[in-house]
């Protein structure tokens, strides 16, 4: 889509655009080094709550049919394979650190920690109060203070009703503490929405397949593509190719956290699922 918006545009300005690119080689700095090899990031999210606007690089189709025809020794020794390579990783590594950062605040608040510090001291202290007590009131029936013996025990029993007491706030303070306490929030851990365990099929169908989510699936099934070894030796600054600014910078975050709300519109077709936290990589 946006590759046919830019050759529309192209023909509208009589082919100055195209001009400028025919003049370019391929190893000019100008050149988008990530649409020569693959997809240029910047083309994978327009008009999404993640879009990065339009590429400061020139991208042309003339310029990619040419490096494609190039002979494999040819485009190793170009090196924009590489390029390409780190490209993606600076906005995986962006968009995985903004993940983190959302998970983190669907933990606790400070005020939440301290109250479930509170129940769990004073459970453990009715605990310890009852325990002696059993203890006191079977010394107590030895000795034949029956009267003791019963007073005792019915300070027990209003320990154990306060401790049942205790457990259950414990429970449903659990339950209900943190963002995701009542709509069970979960960050999708390919595109970093928020996604919820009460939403049907179809919205989590929508989430899925929207143009948000499966661009950052795209970004990481071609990082995942290139050789191990080579993925290993790409850490260092971002390279002049493919667009060096942070995938973070000027993405507007949604009341959601993030990337927006990450409910992007797509066909029907894959049943809803919840993606468990773990190791990020394109479904």
């Amino acid at each position: 889509m946006a590759a046919e918006q830019r050759k529309l545009l192209e023909q509208l300005m009589g082919g100055g655009m195209a001009s400028r690119s025919a003049q370019l080689p391929l190893t000019d700095p100008k050149v988008c080094r990530s649409y020569l090899v693959g997809t240029c990031p910047h083309d994978l999210f327009t008009n999404t709550k993640a879009d990065l606007g339009a590429c400061p690089r020139v991208h042309s189709e003339a310029l990619k049919a040419e490096y494609e025809s190039l002979p494999e020794p040819d485009k190793k020794k170009l090196g924009f394979e590489h390029d390409y390579m780190r490209d993606l990783q600076g906005r995986i590594e962006a968009c995985n650190r903004n993940i983190d950062t959302l998970q983190r605040r669907l933990e606790k608040t400070p005020d939440e920690v301290r109250q479930t510090n509170n129940l769990l001291k004073a459970i453990s202290d009715l605990g310890a109060t009852v325990a002696n007590g059993l203890l006191e009131v079977e010394v107590l029936a030895e000795t034949g203070d029956v009267a003791k013996a019963y007073d005792e025990y019915y300070k027990v029993r209003h320990a154990q009703a306060a401790k049942a007491e205790r457990e259950r706030e414990l429970k449903a303070l659990s339950e209900t503490s943190g963002p995701s306490g009542h709509q069970k929030l979960q960050v999708c851990d390919v595109c970093g929405a928020y996604l919820s365990r009460l939403d049907n099929d179809r919205r989590l169908a929508d989430h899925f397949f929207g143009k948000m989510h499966l661009g950052f699936a795209q970004m990481r099934k071609a990082y995942d593509a290139f050789p191990k070894e080579m993925r290993g030796r790409a850490r260092g600054p971002m390279p002049m190719g493919g667009g060096e600014e942070d995938m973070m910078g000027g993405v507007p975050t949604g009341p959601g956290g993030g990337f927006g709300d990450g409910w992007g519109k797509g066909p029907r077709g894959r049943p809803g699922g919840f993606r468990p936290r773990g190791p990020r990589r394109a479904w």
